[in-house]
């Protein structure tokens, strides 16, 4: 008997459409090694075990089966946006246990490509922090569950580490997509600003955060994505547009800095840019060692847009139901929220950075300076203590959500815990396709392992 859970989105879609198998069928599978596994993991908050396997059925009946480029696919949805039937809690008591009455349209547009939703996983309250944990669960890393997922998508992370789902949905506002990737050995893209429909919060901090996928391929990645922008064409036609646009050729910068004054990158991190950089050399890509001009204030003005998006996400909310860091953060950003609502910062850092990306197409990073901390109740320690150790984690990504500029996390290597090591690929708008052949070349020439060993 095959087993469907651990295979690719790609895979499981083609052979739903050729009636290999039925939705039913690879739904019913995912969510058994749900049920075995994910109290180890803490990925979902909610699992929708019998409304996944109606969907399922509705999806087998479905005259356009053949056409939809993820039929049957099982898909996690992060918990702050919308879906039908289920409450949006954003990781936090102060939400109301409220169903939402319509889906969000970056989950209606993959419902409708065939995607089957089988449960909403857990992030930190208001999805603030690096670190996955709260009132509703820890989110723990698969390939070494004394770690943290990262967050702030890292049940969404988990899951799809852990074979529970081949894809999940996630957004990414300081780096919440590409840090839980980079722990959890996943591909991990932030789109471009307007590259794909936002919608998160009050405001998407100021235009910051995008939604994007994670799966365990480039390939994979490349397909949700597509059905997230609304390119997808039915499977095996010319406008297909999960296919790779192929080239290589490109300039490739390899800095090793860290964007953020006073934070080191250790040596796990830097030797696995530096490798893949050989990789990509050696295939054909001109790559030198350059570093952005970075500007000194890069810092105090991540620090400003981070807390002040909270504070404009908590205005609604009893403070009494928030926790005590994310009451102080959001006390730290009103401060900050007139000031950053202009944009004055964010236009000048892309005044500043745009003639580096002119004069190189792909930029290579590491995509954390460090392993991640371990899986705990970070909610309930200090504030500044949280501060540091998520800026002391993830300096990478900050100044691509300040640019509106496309990121993507992809696994290389192993830290020095054995758990993934990952790089970070940044380009220009609309380089997104780009990035992903980039990424696509280096898994070829480096390919990983796409789950965490669990059983």
């Amino acid at each position: 008997m095959t087993s469907w859970a651990g295979r690719t989105a790609a895979d499981i879609a083609a052979a739903v459409r050729e009636k290999r198998v039925t939705p039913r069928e690879v739904v019913a599978e995912h969510l058994a090694r749900i049920e075995r596994l994910d109290a180890r993991v803490g990925a979902f908050r909610k699992v929708r075990a019998d409304a996944a396997l109606a969907e399922a059925d509705e999806v087998a009946a479905r005259p356009d089966l053949a056409e939809l480029p993820l039929a049957g696919v099982p898909l996690a949805v992060k918990d702050n946006l919308p879906v039908r039937g289920e409450a949006t809690r954003n990781g936090t008591a102060a939400t109301a246990d409220t169903p939402a009455v319509h889906d969000h349209v970056t989950v209606a547009r993959l419902r409708a490509a065939g995607a089957v939703v089988v449960g909403v996983t857990n992030v930190p309250e208001l999805c603030v922090f690096g670190t996955t944990d709260g009132v509703h669960g820890i989110a723990r890393n698969p390939w070494d569950t004394s770690r943290t997922a990262g967050g702030s998508s890292g049940g969404s992370a988990a899951a799809v580490a852990a074979g529970l789902v081949p894809l999940a949905l996630g957004n990414d506002g300081m780096g919440s997509l590409r840090i839980p990737a980079a722990h959890c050995g996943l591909v991990g893209l932030k789109p471009g600003y307007g590259v794909v429909p936002a919608g998160i919060g009050h405001g998407d901090w100021f235009g910051m955060s995008e939604n994007g996928p994670l799966a365990t391929t480039v390939e994979d990645a490349r397909l949700m994505f597509s059905v997230l922008a609304g390119t997808a064409g039915a499977p095996g036609t010319d406008n297909d547009a999960a296919r790779p646009s192929g080239g290589a050729g490109r300039s490739i910068a390899l800095s090793l800095r860290s964007p953020l004054v006073g934070v080191r990158v250790t040596r796990p991190y830097t030797t696995a840019a530096r490798e893949a950089a050989g990789l990509l050399a050696g295939a054909g890509h001109r790559v030198r060692r350059a570093d952005p001009p970075y500007p000194w204030w890069l810092g105090t003005t991540s620090l400003a847009h981070w807390t002040a998006g909270t504070a404009v996400d908590a205005e609604d909310l009893d403070p009494r139901r928030l926790t005590r860091r994310t009451r102080v953060h959001a006390a730290v950003g009103r401060r900050f929220a007139r000031s950053v609502r202009g944009g004055d910062r964010r236009a000048e850092l892309r005044r500043r950075l745009e003639p580096f990306l002119a004069e190189h197409d792909v930029l290579l990073t590491p995509a954390l300076a460090r392993r991640g901390p371990a899986a705990a109740d970070w909610h309930e320690r200090g504030w500044l203590r949280n501060l540091l150790v998520n800026t002391g984690c993830s300096p990478m990504t900050p100044p691509w959500n300040l640019t509106g500029w496309p990121a993507m996390s992809v696994p290389f290597g192993t830290s020095v815990s054995g758990a993934p090591c990952a790089v970070q690929f940044v380009g220009r708008p609309g380089s997104e396709p780009a990035l992903l052949d980039v990424a696509g070349q280096l898994e070829t020439l480096r390919p990983w392992r796409r789950t965490a060993p669990l059983d």
